[in-house]
């Protein structure tokens, strides 16, 4: 378990730092949660067409709030290829 906080907290402060490298580091750091809550929303919404979901946990939740797009297609490509 705390390998796995302290893997939370290293993803924080890398997400943290590259977003405080831009002009608008708040607006940049919503619009990433917001497009990943938003790509997280979008599989789970086209389950029933595509067959595949997400479970929306802990977990799935903090990858998409703190990587954004690009955490939930990595969720989606470990699905697929280990079926977790």
């Amino acid at each position: 378990m705390t390998a796995l906080a302290l893997g939370a907290g290293v993803l924080l402060v890398a997400v943290g730092l590259a977003a405080g490298r831009s002009r608008r580091p708040l607006r940049t750091a919503l619009s990433a949660a917001l497009t990943g809550m938003g790509a997280l929303g979008a599989v789970n919404l086209l389950a029933p067409v595509t067959g595949v979901s997400l479970a929306l946990n802990w977990a799935t939740s903090f990858m998409a709030v703190v990587l954004g797009a690009p955490g939930v297609i990595t969720l989606l490509l470990l699905d697929l290829l280990l079926g977790l």
